[in-house]
């Protein structure tokens, strides 16, 4: 007992210094930690942009394999085990703390930055822009985020679950490292890493999304944007996610998934009626074609002699910013999913929401992109430039926009709270050797920890550049997520199917 708490206090000490140390530096000394993340990003972007596109293709590729092989039907727990949640509970639950509010800011934003803003050769504007506005946004929310979320959790379910091991993901390696180098410094590093991680794209997400729902308060009902609001703003959501994360996953965090699936269909389902219907029909036909049809080329793609910047900006920049997620969605993704077989996995963490993604951005992008003619290229470019009051702009030339506004702020707000409710569990589990059910004083401390430090970065001016460096800091992962699939196979072949 003794050496499971020392373990448990120095992955929990350790993770608050080094990000205590590094926020701190973040708002003592914006300018050189701005530079410092802008150029380390950089540097990753312009020599190793290659590996984001080729693991997360290998993340698609591998997951689909697995799929269909034989151990699909392996199950993610104890052969008699059922599962603990119902499916459309589940499903709420992964994708509200996977995705959500990224299709609700960027639903009609990305399409619309894309189409007065393509990658070198499509000119602006045009047919083809629009074609590929619409390609591009669905490569960046189909299989790939999701493929890149499901090999952590596929792997630390089936350990945690069917082998009874920690719920920490320095437990996938022990079939490579052995126990006791899993229990020694190199696990302790990877499970510090991963609480990082978390700490960091979450605070930032709390602190951008506190900005984002100011926006939509400001171009609805002019509320002030200012910091007593933005400082209301995030202590309401605060209070609310703490709330939800130590009332358990049984109570609070699934009911808020519950409401917050069935806000989101309201939302599509609104959208489509009252938008360009056939258009919407024919951009998620046209655009599935052109994204399945470049599904490898698009994966691999990049100029060895051409202008990169497109790619590098957008693609690569994505594959970033998910596998730095990857530990956080990937071990919650996993504490949920027991009882479910590898396939009806992968099924439900990678299919199911990417056909919903796409349905997403074929509806608001469709929506966003029928306004061409409307308020010309100049008018696209002027909602693509500030893309947190896009989505509003566009509303405003339909019926009903006010319904429809109000239930995205709704919406934008209970998406920020599954996100950082799930995280603080994950938090949790991650600083206590793993324990499934944290204590609720321990998730407390993170949940405070967490919006004080998006308060702090939101008053210091030093947001974008913590994201910027938790999605540089998450480079490591790309291997330890390669050495993960490693491990889980090379314990699948033990397996008597």
């Amino acid at each position: 007992m003794e050496k499971g708490l020392k373990k448990d206090n120095s992955v929990f000490i350790i993770s608050l210094v080094l990000t205590i140390s590094i926020v701190l530096w973040g708002i003592v000394a914006q300018t050189s930690f701005a530079s410092f993340a802008n150029t380390l990003m950089n540097f990753l972007k312009g020599y190793f942009g290659w590996s984001y596109l080729i693991a997360m293709f290998v993340f698609v590729i591998f997951a689909g394999v697995l799929a269909f092989s034989k151990y699909g039907k392996i199950k993610l727990g104890k052969d008699n085990d059922v599962p603990e949640y119902s499916t459309v509970s589940w499903f709420a639950m992964l994708f509200g703390a996977g995705m959500g509010i990224g299709l609700v800011f960027w639903g009609v934003a990305e399409p619309i930055s894309h189409f007065v803003s393509p990658a070198p050769g499509i000119e602006a504007g045009t047919t083809a822009a629009a074609n590929f506005a619409m390609k591009a946004s669905f490569m960046h929310w189909g299989f790939h985020p999701w493929a890149n979320y499901s090999i952590i959790g596929l792997a630390l379910a089936y350990f945690q679950f069917r082998k009874d091991k920690p719920g920490l993901i320095s437990s996938i390696f022990i079939p490579l490292l052995g126990e006791e180098r899993v229990n020694g410094p190199i696990g302790k590093l990877i499970d510090v890493l991963a609480v990082f991680a978390t700490v960091a794209g979450v605070a930032t997400s709390l602190g951008l999304g506190t900005l984002q729902i100011n926006s939509g308060l400001n171009f609805l009902f002019n509320i002030p944007e200012n910091t007593f609001v933005q400082l209301t703003i995030i202590s309401v959501i605060t209070i609310l996610f703490i709330w939800t994360a130590i009332s358990g996953i049984g109570k609070g965090i699934k009911l808020l998934g519950d409401i917050n699936l069935v806000l989101a269909v309201t939302l599509l389902l609104l959208v489509i009626i009252l938008g360009p219907t056939v258009t919407f029909i024919n951009s998620f036909t046209n655009g599935l074609g052109q994204y399945l049809n470049g599904f490898i080329a698009d994966s691999l793609h990049v100029e060895p002699f051409g202008d990169n910047s497109w790619i590098y900006g957008w693609t690569v920049f994505y594959w970033a910013w998910w596998i730095a997620w990857a530990p956080f969605v990937g071990t919650f993704i996993a504490r949920i999913s027991k009882g479910r077989t590898i396939r009806e996995f992968i099924g439900g963490v990678i299919f199911a929401p990417a056909v919903v993604s796409i349905v997403w951005f074929s509806a608001f992008g469709s929506m966003g992109l029928n306004l061409s003619e409307t308020i010309g290229i100049e008018g696209m470019e002027a909602a693509a430039a500030v893309p947190s009051t896009a989505l509003f702009q566009v509303f405003s030339h339909y019926p009903l926009s006010m319904v429809l506004s109000m239930i995205t702020v709704v919406l934008l707000s209970t998406f920020f709270i599954t996100s950082a409710n799930s995280a603080t569990f994950v938090l949790g589990m991650l600083s206590s050797q793993g324990d499934l059910n944290p204590s609720r004083g321990k998730q407390l401390i993170w949940g405070l920890l967490q919006s004080l430090l998006a308060t702090s970065l939101l008053l210091a001016g030093g947001l974008e550049a913590l994201q910027t460096a938790s999605i540089a800091a998450a480079f490591p992962f790309i291997f330890v997520m390669i050495f993960a699939i490693l491990s889980l196979m090379k314990a699948l072949k033990q397996e008597d199917v």
